[in-house]
């Protein structure tokens, strides 16, 4: 089982508020606990039977993953999807139109004309708001002064839709050309750089790929 840093402790605490669980409350509760580690060791097994398929294409998911909101299994479910060169999409707009995260309206300025929503890939705008929303909480990423940005003017889903967007077409780009992700926003604190980089690198070395951690750019957001 997924435990945090004093799990069993809290787990006893908690028990303790209910001095007058019966036996058999306690027999389900502990069922539960057992299914629970179950789903998660079957997760775990399957997160490394997906990192053994991805063996060949390490450094697309370490390049991905290295983009502000996206993390390995999110970088890997998008490769699994896309392809490990998004090879099948002659443009960032092909993907973009393909995923549905296209905008959808006619901006000019600050006038919408139209807000239809194109139909597209479920898992893909799925996992890409689910990366966007990481990526405006990511501090001093680029990503959280575009958002801040539109913001007052779009509204938080709206916002969240054009992060997803730029998100998009930045993951075609790293995949069909090798390109490695640079931060333009505010320069990243050295510590929270160096904590990121080392998650990266326990992640990635448990799921059995060969990581060396790089010695990061001034700038770079690996």
């Amino acid at each position: 089982m997924v435990k945090t840093p004093g799990y069993p402790a809290a787990l006893a605490n908690a028990l303790s508020a209910a001095p007058t669980m019966n036996p058999l409350h306690r027999r389900i509760l502990k069922l539960f606990l057992q299914r629970l580690e179950l789903v998660e060791q079957q997760m775990a097994a399957l997160r490394l039977d997906i990192a053994a398929s991805l063996d060949a294409h390490q450094q697309a998911v370490v390049r991905l993953a290295a983009v502000p909101g996206y993390g390995i299994d999110s970088a890997q479910q998008v490769i699994a999807e896309v392809g490990p060169q998004a090879a099948t999409f002659d443009s960032p707009e092909q993907l973009a139109s393909w995923v549905g995260v296209c905008p959808g309206r006619e901006e000019s300025a600050e006038v919408s004309r139209s807000n239809r929503t194109p139909k597209g890939n479920r898992a893909m705008r799925r996992v890409l708001n689910q990366v966007a929303n990481a990526a405006v909480k990511t501090r001093g990423s680029k990503f959280q002064l575009i958002y801040r940005r539109f913001l007052p003017r779009l509204g938080h889903n709206r916002a969240i839709w054009a992060i997803a967007h730029r998100l998009c077409r930045l993951t075609w780009k790293i995949l069909r050309q090798g390109a490695a992700y640079i931060e333009y926003g505010e320069l990243p604190n050295p510590k929270r750089l160096r904590a990121r980089v080392a998650k990266f690198t326990r992640e990635l070395r448990a799921l059995g790929y060969h990581v060396i951690p790089p010695a990061p750019a001034p700038g770079s957001s690996v």
